[in-house]
Parts: C-alpha cells; structure tokens; sequence
C-alpha cells in the first residue's frame, strides 16, 4: 500500500466518520431541546465533509491517471475495495462514538447558546480545556439491554433500507465513476461527470423521503410524543442502515463501473 492510497483512504474514512457522526448531533438536540443549534452544527460537519470529498476526487483520478499511463499494469480494482472498505471501517468506528459525539455536541450547543459565534466555538475547541472536554464526554454504547437494539416502531422498515440503498450508491458513486475512466480511457473524463448524475439519484432520495421522515421523528422527540430512547434506537437502526450500504458498496462497485463504462460511450 503506497502512500497515495494511504491518503485516499484516510480521507475516504474521515468523510464517513463526519457523515455517521452527524447523527449524533441530532440526539444532542433533542436531549438540550435546541434544534436549531444542533441543525447548525450538523450543517457545519456536513460542510466539512463536503470539502474533503471535493479533495477526493483529484486524488482518486490522478490514481487512475497513472495506471493507464503505465499501460494497466497495475490492478485498481482491489484499490478501490480498500477504500471501500476504509468507509465500512469508519463507519462503525462513528457509530460507536454516536455517545461520545451527542456529549460534545451537547456541551457545544450550551456554550454556542451563550457565545452566539460559531468563530468562537471552533476557536474554544482547540483550546486546552475544548480538549479535556473532549475527553471527559468519552463514552461508550450500552448494549446489555436487548431492547437497545430493538426496532422502534416509529421507524419503517421502507426507510431503513430507503437509506441503506442511498447510501450504498453514495459510497460507491465517485469510486465507479473513476474506475469507469481506467476501464474505458477513451472517455474518462465523461464517466468522471456521470457520478455527480449517480449521487444526485440518491441525494434526492435521501432529502426527499428519508431525511423529512427522520426530522418528523426528531421534532415527535422534542415534543415528547418519542421517548428519547426510542429515538437513539432510531439513530442506532439510521447509523446501521448506513454501514450495511457501505458493505453494499461494494458488490454494486464493479457492475455499477462497468455500467459508467459502457454509458459514456452513448453520452
């Protein structure tokens, strides 16, 4: 492993650890009763790891460049499933600090209320005591009760894998793309293109059904028509959902490359 795809996977890791730690503030905005805030935190991580995802893709493609520059020599394939498997791996790592995030964002929503900066915020959380509070909000999932894992009736089962779908194509929208050029050079930079056509597909599923359906049980939360641990078990079913997509990804990958493949030559 080069360090090129060190790098790749790291960053890969890091934007799905963004993304399954979000939940978190969600759980944090119901137990402070402040959604706004929370809603502003989580766009700020969102934000985030939009950014690093735009730093993705050159990466990703300057890969491919030289593997076709060496005349395929090099097998991308089992690349690609390493960075697959970086997600997967971040993934359940954010899950498991789903409790240590909803502490932070809790402790970061009381003094955003009282700072009314998020320039401050940031600031205050590289400061000495930003990190001891970091480390005093270390916590761990409590699993020894069955009905932890159990399904809230509040959440369908046509949501549940609503999402898993999304975000098994989310997963694998850029990586197939990009290996669609290796498998088809002559037009790479069109298949590049496609992958902002595939993650529309199912940016549009995740903001039209399953992230209004998940505000709806947020706000029933606040509100105390859900309890807050039947809505954790919400988070905890959502957060699965997630990781079950990535491991998806990775048997769409190839047919979903191939796909890309063959459609630029028609675009």
């Amino acid at each position: 492993m080069d360090g090129n795809l060190i790098t790749i996977c790291l960053l890969t890791a890091a934007i799905n650890l963004i993304g399954a730690l979000a939940y978190a503030a969600r759980i944090a905005g119901v137990r402070t009763r402040r959604i706004a805030m929370s809603f502003a935190l989580f766009n700020v991580l969102i934000l985030g790891s939009r950014l690093a995802n735009g730093f993705l893709g050159p990466l990703l493609a300057k890969r491919v460049e030289r593997a076709i520059a060496s005349g395929g020599t090099h097998d991308l394939k089992l690349d690609f499933h390493l960075m697959l498997a970086s997600s997967s791996a971040a993934v359940l790592l954010g899950i498991i600090l789903v409790p240590t995030g909803q502490r932070i964002f809790s402790v970061a929503i009381e003094k955003l209320k009282h700072s009314r900066s998020l320039a401050k915020l940031l600031l205050s959380s590289a400061t000495p005591s930003g990190a001891r509070v970091i480390y005093q909000s270390l916590a761990f999932p409590r699993l020894h009760l069955a009905h932890a894992l159990a399904k809230p009736g509040e959440l369908g089962w046509g949501i549940v894998i609503a999402n898993c779908l999304a975000q098994a194509v989310l997963a694998v929208g850029v990586f197939a793309s990009i290996y669609a050029g290796y498998l088809n050079p002559e037009y790479r930079v069109t298949a590049s293109q496609l992958s902002s056509v595939i993650n529309g597909f199912a940016t549009i599923l995740l903001f039209a059904f399953i992230d209004p359906h998940l505000s709806v049980i947020t706000d029933d939360a606040v509100d105390g028509r859900v309890s807050e641990s039947a809505f954790r078990r919400v988070v905890v079913w959502i957060s699965a959902s997630r990781l079950a997509g990535t491991v998806l990804a990775q048997l769409l990958f190839l047919p979903a490359a191939q796909a890309v493949a063959w459609i630029s030559n028609y675009v």
